[in-house]
């Protein structure tokens, strides 16, 4: 085994030290560079009751698929339009209603409501919905699949196709 500081193959047992936050393998002689991190030695080989072992979880990770985490995003039925936080704020003066009426009537907080119009929020689902309903507004662009369609099949130069290659002889 190798030194992972210096390089140099490790004599005996290597210790485990933390640099600047990188646990490392290193050498006697490398060792006084970082500080000593506790092994723990475990006896017992067997997992505890109830939770899978490490080689029980790799077979399972090769054989299921892996499921990626949904956003809020996945649930929307278009896309939030750019614009969303002036429309959120023009509807809401226009209502004559305080950020804090607003948040009271959709009972979120103030500051969500402050954050959205500042445009420093997207709002979730649920919250849209809410400040749809109550000020009266659209805030997602259904993309029809005809217009999608266009778009994908819109044919756009590359860097490929604005350069020259010359061939060189041999």
């Amino acid at each position: 085994m190798q030194c992972e500081m210096c390089g140099e193959s490790i004599r005996g047992v290597p210790k485990l030290i933390r640099v600047e936050g990188a646990e490392l393998q290193v050498c006697s002689r490398c060792g006084k560079f970082g500080t000593e991190v506790q092994q723990v030695r475990r006896t017992d080989v067997r997992p505890p009751a109830g939770r899978p072992s490490q080689s029980t979880r790799a077979q399972a990770a090769t054989t299921m698929p892996a499921q990626r985490k949904r956003d809020m995003f996945d649930y929307m039925e278009g896309e939030i339009v750019e614009d969303y936080a002036d429309r959120v704020k023009k509807a809401r003066m226009e209502k004559g209603l305080s950020l804090k009426d607003l948040a009271l009537q959709l009972m979120v907080r103030e500051l969500l409501i402050k954050k959205i119009e500042n445009g420093e929020l997207i709002p979730e689902e649920e919250v849209r919905k809410k400040l749809e309903k109550v000020l009266g507004i659209k805030l997602v662009d259904v993309v029809s699949a005809d217009a999608e369609k266009k778009t994908q099949a819109k044919i756009t130069q590359t860097l490929g196709d604005l350069t020259i290659i010359k061939k060189s002889k041999k």
